[in-house]
């Protein structure tokens, strides 16, 4: 059997796992690389590469960078590569009927998630969020919805106390470049039968905001909990303290549950090397990383060290 003509499509960290997967995969022929555009980025906003455009340069794979997969300019130059199949993952953007229609084999889409549960932009967040068990990953064949095709395969991983959404990041791209490359060629042989998403039980998971890590300490210690590490490292939970009249953001990179702690929500009710304890809705929460805006990252015990912070003082004000 030739090799498969494969076109992968992808843009962010996430989707590098499954482009390395496919480059070594027997039976698979890479002839290109769709990712985003160039952007800016870092503190200078110099513009640099997509991560998977980066990867791709280095494995010497074409790769083309169209403004919107919609150009007509584009679909016309896929078309001419002839793709057997198109696998995406991270990529950014829905992709029209004209694409989905090109290769014989259709397009699959690494999805983070199990689906038909966190469709959309951030299923990894939204999953820890929520309090989930457990998550994973699906490959599944691409409609013109947003992540409602066919389901091929999944797999599942627990969702740990220590996990946080990079931690959670990282295992579920690992699982879903292997996911992919074996799902392949047990699909394209008729050996999977795509099966159409449960009617039930769906959720979405929309595009996260600087916004969303804000903390409300009316809410429990566990919901609390839940937030920080969702949103470790982006968009970062935070807080506000009031110094000399004004607030100061303070972002909250690690914490845990304290079962007992009675005060007004926000009140720091204990502070030493061991933590700095906060009072929330239901129970307290146990702050043992923060950073103060302008500063660094520091352990408790450093941070009280420079930050006179004393019982009694109120969180989010």
């Amino acid at each position: 059997m030739p090799p498969l003509k494969t076109i992968f499509m992808g843009t962010a960290e996430l989707a590098c796992a499954s482009l390395k997967g496919l480059a070594q995969a027997p039976g698979v022929q890479l002839v290109a690389v769709v990712s985003q555009p160039d952007k800016p980025r870092g503190r200078d906003l110099k513009v640099q590469p997509t991560p998977v455009k980066a990867l791709a340069l280095a494995s010497a794979i074409p790769v083309l960078q169209p403004a919107r997969a919609r150009d007509v300019a584009f679909i016309e130059q896929l078309r001419q590569l002839q793709p057997d199949l198109i696998a995406v993952a991270a990529y950014g953007q829905i992709l029209p009927q004209a694409i989905l229609d090109l290769p014989r084999f259709g397009c699959l889409n690494v999805h983070t998630s199990l689906l038909p549960k966190y469709r959309g932009a951030a299923p990894i967040q939204w999953a820890i969020l929520e309090g989930e068990p457990e998550t994973g990953v699906t490959i599944m064949k691409m409609d013109a919805g947003l992540d409602t095709g066919d389901i091929l395969t999944q797999v599942t991983t627990p969702i740990a106390a220590a996990d946080h959404a990079q931690s959670l990041h990282d295992r579920l791209a690992r699982l879903g470049g292997e996911l992919l490359v074996s799902t392949i060629p047990d699909y394209v042989a008729g050996r999977i039968t795509p099966r159409p998403q449960p009617k039930e039980g769906f959720s979405y998971a929309r595009r996260l905001t600087k916004e969303d890590g804000r903390l409300d300490w009316t809410q429990p210690a566990r919901s609390i909990w839940n937030r920080v590490s969702a949103f470790t490292p982006w968009p970062g939970a935070f807080t506000f303290q009031q110094i000399e009249g004004k607030p100061r953001l303070l972002k909250i990179w690690s914490a845990q549950v304290e079962a007992t702690g009675a005060g007004q929500p926000g009140e720091v009710l204990h502070a030493d090397k061991s933590g700095i304890v906060v009072a929330c809705g239901e129970e307290a929460l146990r702050i043992l990383e923060l950073q103060r805006e302008g500063g660094r990252r520091l352990n408790t015990g450093e941070f009280l060290a420079g930050h006179e912070l004393s019982r009694g003082t109120l969180f989010g004000r």
